[in-house]
């Protein structure tokens, strides 16, 4: 075992290519089909995320030569008010979806998962239309539904005598977020629910079967039968909307760029603002600074599915 682990790279994966004819085969049939996704990724996304979080210790406003200084740009997100609001508005909205998208999708397909015949299957077609649609042309569709003045929503509560409920629901800080998550929702819905509707096809019907003849009901099926058979789903959900949640950008700066009042101004948006939107000189350092806390919040989210993963019993 010692020698084992004290083999150097090279002649451990020269040890994994040599090996039986057939093993070794195998293996470089493995390997010839993996290496060009591991190119492409290195020199299109690997080299950019190196340069990108090098980048974060300098400053840059894409005009002159940069500047090494150190741990500067992450110092000043203890005083940037704005960072500090984005991050806190990033991680409640990351919050939010993930327990309303890891919660009733899964309920909406267990519904579609009853025998509904070809109504079940127009159903599940309407709920999954919305994600094929680009999130920047859904967000434009309902930055016009939610128009204050001409939007569909506020011109149907005043035909019904509801003026009172009529709001600025983009133009609110106190509605805003109500708004982006009822778009992200209305969007992301269908996605989560053909992917539960496709894990709930490879559950055993026989232990639906065995744990009625045991006297459990509908709800005690789903808790004790459905949703352990689903872990592995779950998971993936759930990493899923982790990850859309700390990277979400394009649906809130069609919606709102970040206002009104930086009131929904997030990771991405900020980044986005500071390196590309900035009215002054472009701050490339301190943009790229917020790019690598993205990224770290990514790893954060990427190493807990694989806990979760080790940790789990199926």
């Amino acid at each position: 075992m010692e020698i084992a682990v004290k083999q150097s790279l090279p002649r451990r994966l020269g040890a994994y290519i040599v090996g039986k004819p057939r093993d070794r085969k195998e293996r470089l049939s493995g390997l010839s089909m993996t290496l060009p996704a591991f190119f492409f990724f290195v020199i299109f996304i690997g080299i950019s995320i190196v340069r990108t979080v090098l980048l974060s210790f300098q400053n840059w406003d894409a005009i002159g030569p940069a500047t090494w200084i150190g741990l500067t740009n992450y110092i000043d997100f203890f005083s940037d008010k704005v960072f500090s609001h984005a991050l806190w508005v990033t991680l409640l909205l990351t919050t939010v979806l993930t327990v309303f998208l890891s919660t009733i999708p899964m309920l909406i397909a267990v519904l579609f998962n009853m025998k509904w015949g070809i109504f079940g299957t127009t159903y599940r077609t309407m709920m999954f239309m919305p994600s094929i649609i680009s999130m920047v042309i859904t967000a434009a569709i309902w930055r016009m539904i939610l128009d204050p003045n001409l939007g569909v929503l506020n011109t149907l509560l005043g035909n019904l005598g509801l003026a009172n409920l009529q709001q600025n629901w983009l133009g609110d800080e106190h509605f805003v977020l109500y708004s982006i998550l009822t778009v992200t929702l209305w969007e992301g819905t269908g996605l989560y629910v053909v992917i539960f509707y496709a894990g709930l096809q490879g559950v055993d019907v026989n232990l639906y079967e065995a744990a009625a003849i045991d006297g459990a009901n509908g709800w005690q099926q789903f808790l004790n039968v459905t949703i352990p058979m689903m872990r592995p789903v779950n998971l993936m959900v759930l990493t899923l909307n982790l990850l859309n949640g700390i990277k979400m950008f394009d649906v809130i700066w069609v919606l709102t760029q970040g206002g009104p009042v930086n009131a929904s101004q997030t990771l991405g948006t900020d980044m986005y603002r500071v390196t590309f939107a900035n009215p002054g000189l472009p701050q490339f350092g301190y943009g790229s600074a917020i790019s690598t806390v993205i990224l770290f919040l990514c790893v954060l989210a990427v190493l807990f599915q694989i806990w979760m993963n080790r940790h789990s019993n199926i």
